[in-house]
């Protein structure tokens, strides 16, 4: 079991474990936003792919349940690596600012704790809810509203901010970045962040200013 000591209390260890929960999440972030962009092809379309989602009741609680295990590791690891930090540099204030550290590192904290809420609200928009709508009708009925659609392009911007400076972390803690070829992996990580966050928001900003958007 020392192997689970040395994750736990050593800093390389906590980092290996975000590096490997963060990919299970970008993984499943990225076959949400397949599943996300049937909404482009109709309301019709966007039915059919939710209806098939739920035909696989069981494989999907089952997923769910391991999704929610690996946010919860991540979170909890994220928490403990900021404390660690902040016990680390008593003097954070003192020291002369680091330039080299991109908005992405700089703002990982604040971005993760913003998703977090994102999430809550989205779980209790779309999942916890009893609405007897379809998909598309509910997706219509919350976005149309402009302080929610304002809500979820701030929350989405968050997002693609922090998978911006993620990817390209475990790419670090992983192994797999090498000097010949950093910059084109922080590239990389960069248009990635930017093409998933921009076809996120692009859904709420259809439904605010696209009348016809789901009919």
């Amino acid at each position: 079991m020392g192997w689970i000591k040395q994750i736990i209390t050593t800093s390389i260890g906590k980092k290996s474990v975000m590096a490997v929960t963060g990919t299970g999440l970008i993984i499943f972030l990225f076959f949400h936003l397949v599943g996300n962009s049937m909404i482009f092809l109709g309301r019709d379309m966007f039915n059919a792919y939710a209806e098939n989602l739920h035909r696989l009741d069981f494989a999907v609680k089952v997923f769910e349940i391991g999704l929610l295990i690996l946010f919860l590791i991540h979170i909890l690891f994220a928490t403990l690596l900021f404390i660690e930090n902040l016990g680390s540099r008593p003097q954070r204030y003192a020291v002369k600012k680091d330039t080299r550290r991109t908005w992405g590192s700089k703002t990982m904290p604040y971005t993760g704790a913003t998703i977090l809420v994102f999430l809550v609200v989205h779980l209790i928009n779309f999942h916890f809810t009893d609405s007897n709508l379809t998909l598309s009708e509910l997706v219509r009925s919350v976005l149309t509203q402009p302080y929610y659609a304002a809500l979820y392009i701030i929350c989405l911007l968050a997002l693609a901010l922090h998978i911006s400076h993620g990817i390209w972390s475990l790419c670090q803690t992983l192994g797999i970045n090498q000097p010949k070829y950093n910059k084109l992996l922080e590239s990389g990580a960069r248009s990635l962040s930017i093409a998933v966050g921009a076809v996120f928001i692009l859904i709420p900003l259809l439904a605010l200013f696209y009348s016809n958007f789901l009919l």
